[in-house]
């Protein structure tokens, strides 16, 4: 079992620049494939990014490409989301989310833990 812990969530400017991270507790850090998720008020959560075990292999939704960044460090037990050229759009609380298949997977349905979420609030 794995429990995540989400921050560096805020207000920013549109055109600004975030870096979200999530800390998680046990050993089995390195056993997940590891996502991000986001909420925006009044809508389903989607799928935001997603990275392998060994971090070698990253994936993310077409609405942040190339401007948003997954990484992960095993040794701190650490994932983070670098969050560049923000737009409103990108309003939500973020989640952060362990997933065991191993294949990368965008479905909610096969991330088996959550943290609580970070707000991130993009003013136009």
């Amino acid at each position: 079992q794995v429990q995540l812990v989400e921050s560096g969530g805020g207000l920013v400017q549109a055109g600004g620049s975030l870096r979200l991270s999530c800390a998680a507790s046990g050993r089995t850090f390195r056993s997940y494939n590891m996502g991000w998720f986001r909420q925006a008020p009044g809508k389903e959560r989607e799928f935001v990014a997603t990275i392998s075990r060994s971090g070698d292999s990253t994936y993310v939704a077409r609405s942040v490409k190339g401007r948003f960044t997954i990484s992960r460090d095993n040794a701190k037990n650490t994932v983070s989301l670098q969050m560049n050229s923000l737009k409103p759009e990108d309003t939500g609380v973020y989640y952060c989310a362990a997933s065991a298949p191993d294949l990368l997977r965008i479905e909610m349905n096969e991330y088996a833990y959550w943290g609580q979420g970070t707000q991130v609030t993009v003013s136009s």
